[in-house]
């Protein structure tokens, strides 16, 4: 596995394979990875010639007082694992390599971004879908691989893909969790003993609002309510940030569930902020 921290080089290595007729996949990530990472390079394994692998803790999707500066980061232990799970290239830059003194070009999705996590962090879409865009201009991916935990991010990039007819198939990986529920995070290294003990129940909220719905209960007013007050009862010092059902696919509100509905949470729990979210559908 080769590991490079340059643009050039990478944009070189990329092209060299598609030269050769080479199906190239491109998981980007910001590293300190889990098993939910390494679910997202195996599957990219299995689609692809050449693995690329990407770990860019990229400050333009960090708002002010954000925890930048405090992510968790171990590149060695991350490129023992990414070589571990099939990667052929471990792009790692420094922030100065993706991002000229006087950067100025953004790429977003406004429409998709207005709720959920893009009401709390107006910028952070922004940031994400423009380094996502210079990685794709980087590597030429055939396919790229991300996780379902970030619905909405995944709806944006897709959306960013079909509207700028970027050539590259879009993804989407099952969250992986641990065998209590809560889903993998980075950030749930944040998490107190004692806050990892009551993490799990925002996934058995989900489920039973989830289980509510197919018995008959679709207003979203009275899910969400269910929803806030399951977490009240089982986790007291959590505070949230948002408890939503949105259309799947253009992350608005809605009303009622018709045929399918994403509910999605996010939850300040101590010094980590947890998503989580779950598809549901009736008959």
């Amino acid at each position: 596995m080769k590991r490079i921290k340059y643009t050039e080089d990478l944009q070189r290595q990329c092209a060299e394979w598609r030269a050769k007729g080479l199906k190239v996949g491109l998981v980007p990530t910001m590293g300190y990875f889990h098993d939910g990472h390494l679910a997202l390079m195996d599957h990219a394994r299995s689609m692809c010639d050449k693995l690329v692998v990407t770990l860019f803790v990229n400050p333009t999707q960090f708002g002010p007082n954000e925890d930048l500066d405090a992510y968790p980061h171990d590149l060695e232990r991350d490129s023992q694992l990414a070589w571990d799970h099939g990667a052929d290239l471990l792009f790692a830059p420094a922030p100065e390599a993706m991002y000229a003194p006087d950067h100025a070009t953004w790429v977003e999705v406004p429409e998709l971004a207005q709720n959920l996590c893009g009401e709390s962090r107006p910028t952070h879409f922004r940031g994400v879908c423009t380094v996502v865009m210079k990685l794709f201009m980087l590597t030429l991916p055939h396919v790229a691989v991300f996780g379902q935990k970030d619905w909405q991010q995944l709806a944006i990039l897709k959306r960013m893909v079909r509207d700028l007819n970027i050539p590259v198939d879009i993804q989407g990986h099952p969250i992986v969790r641990e065998k209590d529920g809560l889903a993998l995070s980075s950030r749930n290294a944040y998490l107190t003993p004692e806050e990892r003990e009551h993490a799990p129940f925002i996934r058995k909220a989900l489920l039973e609002a989830r289980k509510l719905a197919q018995q008959g209960e679709t207003d979203a007013l009275v899910i969400k309510d269910f929803i806030r007050q399951r977490l009240g009862q089982t986790m007291p010092m959590a505070e949230p940030d948002y408890i939503e059902m949105v259309d799947p696919n253009s992350i608005q509100p809605i009303m009622a569930v018709a045929d399918s509905a994403l509910i999605a949470v996010a939850v300040r729990l101590g010094k980590a902020r947890l998503i989580d979210n779950i598809l549901i559908k009736v008959d």
